[in-house]
């Protein structure tokens, strides 16, 4: 990430830069002397908005935990403490509570908007590959934040989950007891993952700030998948883009603030509100809805071990997607027949989702199973194939002359700098 030039006015201010250039450095990125495409639409407020998710997650989170207490006989009582007891507790609670949700929700936007506007393409494949580490530490960061309530539903569905890696021939039995700390979902697992859960955080935030530097290498991607040709495809990040940032945050808190204060439970399931019960299994366990179209998938076979790497698969995929992908055009917006199987692939995830929170009987085993399949070939033949004989839009000469025209574009190239 580069410093830029900025100097500041200030004789002190500029004295403190001099020696540790922090200002230059947000400058360079965050400011005017960061140049992003001049087309970004609001699909592009995602990368801000979850980077707000996550300090929203870090501050509530460090509240929480010094409430909390994690022992299996006081986990329950002191959540239900938070909620009753301390100043603004329930605030807080539901602030991270739902905030996983919100967090998860503008990451899944994040990432289908780099699916369809081609972000993973070259030379932007380890920016892509960090964002898959960033969903896998997210995914294990709130199961295991899932479980601290030691609520039915926490109780459970960390014996189901963690059971998992039972089926990895070998070293399985020894992969599980080492996550329990024992031979069964207890104290010392709930000591483990609460661990975990307060360090995960700041792990993702050192790979997020690799992200933003990986990406600012090549520069942003934009909605017609170009290159930037010249300055005049481009504008300063503030005051344009954090301006629109602006906008998409206070849009973002609204939404946010339906569900906190609002509809606070909607996203959770009433059986976490029943202290764990290792002799009471309830009848259908779940896990939360953003993991449950993984759910599905690992539902889908009935092999245990099969199950278990079809389920990691689907994630592990994503990492190999920049070569997966054949096409050299990028957006979507020029792939007309990539466009509808980018489309039936969000359908795809939407069915499994479904079938993730339905019990694996009658009918939702065979759509369970299709979406699968349809999920694996999508990424495994259709993209290897479409781009190889797909017939694209052709592509416009510039950023500029797609906003502005071709005359203003030639106008704006040939001005005299100021």
């Amino acid at each position: 990430m580069a410093t830029g030039s900025y100097t500041p006015k200030n004789k002190a201010v500029r004295w403190f830069n001099e020696r540790l250039p922090i200002l230059s450095l947000v400058h360079g990125t965050l400011g005017a002397g960061y140049p992003a495409p001049r087309n970004l639409n609001y699909f592009w407020n995602f990368g801000s908005l979850a980077g707000l998710c996550l300090v929203i997650q870090i501050v509530t989170g460090i509240v929480l935990a010094m409430h909390y207490t994690p022992s299996t006989l006081a986990a329950f009582d002191s959540v239900e403490r938070i909620m009753r007891d301390v100043n603004y507790g329930w605030l807080i609670r539901y602030i991270h509570a739902n905030g996983a949700s919100m967090f998860f929700i503008v990451v899944y936007i994040h990432i289908f908007r780099g699916l369809y506007y081609g972000s993973y393409k070259a030379p932007r494949e380890i920016l892509w590959m960090l964002g898959v580490v960033i969903l896998l530490l997210m995914m294990a960061t709130a199961f295991m934040g899932y479980v601290l309530p030691w609520g039915q539903m926490s109780f459970w569905g960390a014996t189901v989950i963690t059971n998992l890696f039972s089926a990895i021939p070998g070293v399985g039995e020894s992969i599980v007891t080492l996550l329990w700390g024992g031979f069964s979902v207890d104290e010392p697992t709930l000591k483990r993952f609460f661990s975990l859960h307060y360090l995960l955080p700041f792990v993702i935030t050192g790979v997020v700030i690799l992200h933003i530097w990986a990406l600012h290498l090549p520069g942003s991607n934009n909605p017609l998948g170009i290159d930037v040709k010249g300055p005049q495809d481009q504008v300063p990040f503030h005051p344009f883009y954090t301006a629109k940032d602006a906008l998409g945050v206070g849009v973002f808190l609204i939404f946010f603030g339906l569900f906190v204060f609002y509809m606070p439970n909607s996203l959770g399931h009433p059986d976490n509100y029943i202290p764990a019960d290792p002799l009471v299994t309830p009848p259908h366990i779940v896990p939360e809805w953003y993991f449950l179209p993984f759910y599905a998938i690992l539902r889908a076979v009935p092999d245990k071990l099969g199950g278990v790497l079809l389920m990691f698969a689907a994630v592990g995929l994503l990492f190999f997607l920049p070569w997966l992908d054949t096409s050299k055009v990028r957006s979507a917006i020029f792939r007309p027949a990539y466009k509808l199987f980018f489309w039936l692939l969000v359908v795809d995830g939407v069915v499994l989702g479904v079938v993730g929170a339905n019990p694996p009987e009658g009918s939702w085993i065979l759509i369970g199973r299709l979406a699968t399949v349809y999920y694996f070939v999508h990424f495994l033949l259709i993209l290897p194939i479409l781009g190889k004989v797909e017939k694209t839009k052709p592509l416009p000469e510039s950023i500029a002359s797609a906003v502005i025209g071709n005359k203003a574009s030639a106008r704006s190239a040939t001005a005299p700098a100021e």
